[in-house]
């Protein structure tokens, strides 16, 4: 008798946690979630310019811009979540997939990159900005990019006493691990995100408990 307790009782447990409780529950935690690392990515944006990290305006405006679009559509599949709302959480679904898209590539071109491939990236950033070199040389205390040059200008405290060595001997010490860091973070991001589609669709397609059983919402 115990045993039919049990096991009626674990089918029991699995059915409601496969249903619509279960699935509107799971997809308010994932955006949630996806808020807090929104505000995060605001507020180191935020912190690093008010401290003077980060001179860059482009930098911190990119961050900020990209913690402002995560932020939105949190918040929009937070609220189709709490309602229930088929068109919100459509439009949810498809940003958070076209998203998923983006962020997998980018991930994994920032794994599959080679040593030529990531000079060749260094040296575009570099030339884009001068505010950039000048952060890059102050913070790695180097002076130009492949070669080192006393006839031009720099901020660098080694400059001063001519012991320079080029940015870019310094830079790809660390490269490799960083591409790895953040190819790792996509990747793991990515795939919360192809979960938030397969929650939506699921979610979307279930009926509301509390609401009239003839009735498809």
């Amino acid at each position: 008798m115990m045993h039919r307790f049990d096991r009626d009782g674990g089918k029991a447990f699995t059915m409601v946690c496969g249903g619509f409780t279960c699935s509107k529950n799971s997809l308010c935690a994932l955006n949630i979630l996806y808020i807090m690392v929104s505000l995060l990515m605001i507020g180191i944006a935020a912190w690093g310019k008010w401290f003077g990290l980060i001179s860059s305006f482009q930098v911190v405006g990119g961050v900020i811009g990209v913690g402002i679009f995560l932020f939105l559509v949190a918040v929009v599949g937070l609220i189709g979540a709490l309602k229930h709302h088929q068109v919100l959480l459509f439009f949810y679904m498809i940003i958070l997939f076209m998203v998923f898209v983006v962020q997998f590539s980018v991930s994994s071109a920032c794994l599959a990159l080679n040593k030529e491939q990531q000079n060749h990236l260094l040296e575009v950033g570099w030339n884009t900005s001068d505010t950039t070199q000048r952060d890059v040389e102050n913070s790695l205390d180097c002076c130009g990019f492949a070669s080192v040059n006393y006839n031009e200008t720099c901020s660098a405290p080694c400059f001063y006493n001519s012991s320079c060595v080029s940015c870019v001997s310094k830079i790809q010490v660390h490269t490799e691990e960083v591409l790895r860091f953040v190819g790792g973070i996509g990747l793991f991001f990515s795939f919360s995100e192809i979960l938030g589609v397969w929650l939506t669709y699921r979610y979307r397609n279930q009926k509301d408990p509390r609401a009239n059983p003839s009735a498809f919402l």
